[in-house]
């Protein structure tokens, strides 16, 4: 496959790429809102902190292995745009599927943490 058609791919792959990641964080982090205050227990500051790093892992992990996904092997392929867009749409299925792992996990971790602080006894806040 020429190289022009596969940086034409990778033009195409890498915003799209970078857009999924962001809108399932969006998604996942703008709604772990409330998971997070509840597990721990109303403290807002310590809930929208641990919000925060358990995104930056999202999107280091998420970015990392989109490019870790990127490479194509010219010399596998043939030189035709169908087979780039078969090529290319293997790697953005691949990473949809990875996003939603990610997600499942996310949410199994916070719905894990509701479950343990719904079993550890209550701290009473003092204002």
């Amino acid at each position: 496959m020429e190289t022009s058609k596969i940086v034409l791919g990778y033009l195409v792959y890498v915003p799209l790429m970078l857009s999924l990641t962001f809108v399932v964080s969006r998604s996942l982090f703008g709604n772990a809102k409330v998971y997070m205050l509840k597990i721990f227990k109303g403290e807002e500051v310590i809930a929208l902190s641990t919000n925060k790093l358990f995104r930056v892992g999202f999107y280091l992990l998420s970015i990392g292995f989109g490019f870790w996904i990127l490479e194509v092997d010219a010399y596998r392929f043939g030189e035709t745009y169908r087979e780039l867009i078969e090529i290319f749409s293997t790697k953005v299925g691949g990473f949809a599927i990875y996003l939603g792992v990610m997600l499942f996990l996310n949410m199994f971790l916070f719905f894990r943490g509701m479950k343990k602080s719904s079993k550890s006894p209550s701290v009473q806040i003092k204002e």
